[in-house]
């Protein structure tokens, strides 16, 4: 029996989820009145004028609600300062007027440079837009949100416009707003504004590797495509992928629709290292939702070395019961780490 979410009247979770809402509708406005332009993350493409839009109003919005709080975002302004930008500027203003009518273009660059913040003590990370190319193609994308205290992510929240109310890939679907904060267990709500339940959240109970869904990106390019192919057959997985974009793939997976998740080093990228923005809000939920989030050798994610996860390699999410086995099968086919001495070990615990 689900119990009802009474989570809305904390302060930073009642914030966050309104700022994620209102941060939805400048995106589905944004891909709404511009669909013909390229797919591409440069000059008027809706991907960019949505990531700037989304940056700056929910830097407003902190600043309104936590003035003392920092904002760790992925966009600059430089781009719209330039003097090439002004097209772009005016339209990026434009939306964000929809949400915050004291918007102007001087005070919408000044939003969003709120977002070069300190990643240190406690912050708020942001990933306007986490899912480029699915954002362009209609498909999956989220609106990612965290807040973050001491290295540990304490509240995030996942906006996301293609999945429907059980977080199944939907695409004229209501949209999911997911919601988990340490220790208070991760719910699905409607993304809409209104009256609507917010549903606990459970991740799949499955122990059984044959039976094992494996959620995996569209893109290529962001992984090791052959690695997943090995682990995937050393473990035995049956199941044809569940193919998606974006942190909407750890919505999928607190909910029950997958067990595995894997972000491997792409070969053309082997130093590559996460950004705080795309993993903070996703993990949380996830892990609240009794699944684990770890890097390829198991070790949790350290938030506190910056913008990027210095301290771990990859990503690799699974509900729980299938987590040793897949980082066994990591393990095995050296896709972790090509240093031997960073596998196994003790592995710290988050609190819980």
């Amino acid at each position: 029996m689900n119990l009802p979410f009474s989570d809305h009247d904390h302060p930073e979770t009642a914030f966050a989820l309104a700022a994620v809402r209102a941060a939805a509708r400048l995106t589905t406005r944004v891909r709404a009145e511009m669909p013909h332009a390229k797919i591409t993350k440069t000059d008027l493409s809706p991907v960019t004028v949505a990531d700037f839009a989304v940056q700056a109003y929910i830097a407003r919005a902190l600043a309104e609600a936590f003035p003392g709080d920092a904002l760790v975002g992925e966009e600059r302004a430089a781009a719209l300062e330039a003097d090439d930008g002004a097209a772009m500027r005016a339209l990026v203003a434009e939306f964000v007027r929809e949400e915050a009518p004291d918007a102007t273009e001087a005070r919408v660059c000044a939003w969003i440079e709120r977002g070069a913040g300190a990643a240190e003590g406690r912050f708020w990370v942001l990933d306007p837009v986490d899912g480029t190319k699915g954002y362009l193609r209609g498909g999956q994308y989220a609106i990612a949100f965290a807040l973050i205290e001491d290295g540990v992510v304490q509240l995030g929240v996942l906006g996301c416009p293609g999945l429907d109310a059980q977080c199944r890939p939907a695409e004229n679907g209501p949209g999911a707003l997911l919601v988990a904060r340490r220790g208070g267990g991760a719910w699905c709500g409607p993304l809409a504004d209104g009256p609507g339940e917010f549903v606990q959240l459970h991740a799949s109970d499955c122990a059984d590797a044959r039976r094992a869904r494996l959620l995996r990106s569209f893109e290529a390019s962001h992984t090791n495509e052959g690695q997943i192919e090995a682990i995937a057959a050393r473990l035995g997985l049956a199941a044809p992928p569940v193919l998606m974009d974006s942190q909407a793939k750890y919505a999928v997976l607190a909910a029950g629709g997958g067990e595995l998740m894997l972000r491997l080093l792409s070969p053309k990228q082997p130093d590559y290292k996460e950004r705080i923005w795309d993993q903070a809000a996703g993990s949380i939920v996830v892990e609240a939702a009794g699944g684990r989030v770890t890097d390829l050798c198991g070790h949790p994610f350290d938030f506190s070395a910056g913008r990027l996860l210095e301290r771990n390699t990859g990503v690799f999410a699974s509900n729980g019961p299938l987590h040793d086995a897949g980082l066994e099968a990591i393990a095995a086919l050296g896709t972790g780490t090509s240093d031997p001495a960073l596998r196994g070990g003790d592995v710290p615990v988050l609190p819980s």
